[in-house]
This record gives C-alpha cells, sequence and structure tokens, in this order.
C-alpha cells in the first residue's frame, strides 16, 4: 500500500501461539399381517422435528419484533451505539507485537488506557466514553498448522483472564477473528460460550481471510463479501435472541476496496450494531483520505478508526492525531476509536 502497512493487525506475532431429517412416506398396507403390524406400530414413534426450520422462524420473530421496538424507541434496551463512544486497546495479553493491549506491563498499560480515555471524554464530552479490550482471539499464522488452514486460537485460559480484565476495569471486550484459510462459518461458533456474556462483542478481519485467495496469510490481502459480513450479524443476532442479551458490536476492520466487497448487500438487524472500522496507518492526511475512500463514501452503519502507536508517527514530521484531530477532521465522528 501506498501509505499505510499491507498488515494492519500485524503479522509480526503470526509464530504465536441437523441435518434436516424428512418424515418417511406412507406405503402401501397391502403387506403380510406382521408387516402391518410393524407399520401400525411405526406410527406411534415421536414425530422428528426439524430444529433448524424451528430456529429459523425464532429468529425471524425475533427480528421482527427487534426492528419494531428500534423504529419505537431508536434502538434497543443496552444499545452502546451511538449513545456512546467505544475506545478500545488492541492486541494481545500474551503478545507484545500484536499491539498496546500486550506490548506494555498489564499496570502501565492500564494507566495509559485511563489517560486516552480520558483525553477522549474532555475532546467530546457531550458521549461518555465506553471503553474496551479489544483481544486478537483467533490468529492468522505463518504456519499452516494441523489442518493447513493457517489459524491458531487463543486457549481458554488467556480468554478468560482478558476478559475479567475488562470486567476488572469497567470495558467491554472484543473478541477478534482472522480466519486464515478456514471461514467464519467454521470459527465463529468457537467463540460462542464467550459471546454469551453481555459484556463481549466481535470483531472480524479480512485481511487475514485468506480462502478465496488461496494463499496463506501475508502473501496477499484477504477478503470478505457482504455474504460473510451478514453470517457473522445472523450468527450473533442469535446469541442476542437466545439469550436475551443486550445488542452486539461487530468491528469489520478495513483498508482497502477490495478487503469488502458488495458492501451495499450487508443486511442490518437491531440487535448487531455493524462498525466499519478504517485501521491502516501512516501520516494523518492519508489516514483521512482512506477514511473517506473505504468508511464514509461506502457507508453501513457506524463507523470506527484506528491509531497506531508504533507506526503512525514514523517518520517524522508525522504524529499521531489526537482525539481533538481526529473529532474535527472526519466525516462523520467516528464513534469507535481503536489504538493499536
Amino acid at each position: 500500500m501506498r501509505h499505510f502497512s499491507v498488515f494492519g493487525a500485524g503479522l509480526t506475532t503470526l509464530g504465536l501461539a441437523l441435518s434436516l431429517t424428512t418424515l418417511p412416506g406412507c406405503g402401501s398396507r397391502s403387506g403380510t399381517e406382521s408387516e402391518n403390524t410393524a407399520a401400525a406400530a411405526d406410527t406411534t414413534k415421536p414425530v422428528v422435528v426439524d430444529t433448524v426450520a424451528l430456529k429459523r422462524q425464532a429468529m425471524m420473530r425475533d427480528s421482527l419484533k427487534a426492528d419494531s421496538i428500534a423504529k419505537k424507541n431508536g434502538q434497543l434496551p443496552g444499545a452502546i451505539l451511538p449513545g456512546h463512544r467505544i475506545v478500545a486497546f488492541y492486541g494481545n495479553i500474551r503478545a507484545k507485537g500484536m499491539g498496546i493491549l500486550g506490548r506494555e506491563p498489564k499496570e502501565q498499560m492500564l494507566a495509559k488506557f485511563r489517560k486516552v480515555q480520558k483525553e477522549w471524554q474532555e475532546a467530546d464530552p457531550s458521549l461518555p466514553v465506553q471503553p474496551a479490550l479489544h483481544s486478537v482471539t483467533i490468529t492468522a499464522q505463518a504456519a499452516a498448522g494441523k489442518d493447513g488452514k493457517y489459524r491458531l486460537m487463543n486457549s481458554k485460559a488467556t480468554i478468560d483472564e482478558t476478559i475479567q480484565w475488562a470486567k476488572d476495569n469497567n470495558c467491554i471486550v472484543f473478541l477478534d477473528v482472522q480466519v486464515g484459510l478456514s471461514d467464519l462459518e467454521h470459527e465463529l461458533h468457537k467463540l460462542e460460550p464467550w459471546l454469551k456474556d453481555p459484556i463481549v462483542h466481535m470483531g472480524i478481519d479480512p485481511e487475514f481471510a485468506m480462502k478465496t485467495k488461496g494463499v496463506r496469510p501475508g502473501k496477499k490481502i484477504g477478503t470478505y463479501d457482504a455474504k460473510d459480513v451478514n453470517y457473522a450479524i445472523n450468527f450473533l443476532a442469535r446469541i442476542v435472541s437466545e439469550n436475551k442479551l443486550p445488542p452486539k458490536v461487530l468491528t469489520v476492520h478495513r483498508f482497502t476496496e477490495g478487503m469488502i466487497t458488495n458492501y451495499k448487500k450487508i443486511k442490518l438487524d437491531p440487535r448487531v450494531q455493524v462498525v466499519m472500522h478504517m485501521d491502516g496507518w501512516g501520516n494523518p492526511v492519508l489516514k483521512k483520505d482512506s477514511y473517506r475512500d473505504y468508511i464514509q463514501t461506502q457507508p453501513v452503519q457506524y463507523t470506527g478508526f484506528k491509531l497506531f502507536y508504533e507506526y503512525d508517527a514514523r517518520p517524522a514530521p508525522h504524529h499521531i492525531m489526537t482525539p481533538k484531530e481526529v473529532l474535527a477532521e472526519l466525516t462523520p465522528k467516528p464513534l469507535y476509536i481503536q489504538y493499536q
């Protein structure tokens, strides 16, 4: 790329660690007595229930209900956006190279994070800041792994500890997914146990979605189509409905045209709040150009903007944009801010 990293989330740490059942058709009554007796016995068996269809119908009912509530009240109860601005620290608590979340000792990082939250609150007192820890949880890898999918999931202990850090510091959590040569259908369900927690939300990163590219992560920039984003939205909407949760936030990383295709076909659902997140790095002028080209001119719902401690300020005289600069120079003003 001409002005930001080809690999926005950073590959420097890639070494890290019913079916439908149909009812039998009616047969002839002209068989032997024993055959007819058996057939009569079969009718007493429990009817097979199509649970997939039932869940689909329930989702449709819940969607209609959610739509009606949202139209009447503006948002579903407990929605974070647009009544807050989410400010997140990104990375992995086990990895120094993936972002600020794991780069510094825990207490030092949290002190810096509190300072950043204060800066954003002072820059825009009209919106309360919602702090977040954005954790890369399924990570693209340089090595194929046993199944050849080039991705690795954090341990349960790491995920649990990250969520506990968040709870101890009044934060929400984003579990971020880099699928490698796998796909969302095979990866997202792994995170469902944690997503049942109301403070846990999700991010998906097309940069490392390589299935349609046919190469390992790092060789090319990956891509998601609207159908992939819609899959993630429907997945989260189901969890919200089944567990009676407030809406989930879904962040979708983007810094090139091709990372998201057919954006107009993304289907919004009140149970899921979608943030299109510009996460390229570079000097402020070119970051603003990218935000305009890929976020502002291709609107979906809410917008996000990323700031890089290590890369935005290099080379001098480039600098990390301040909260006041971001708010003054970006349209629409992003409601999700992420620091890496």
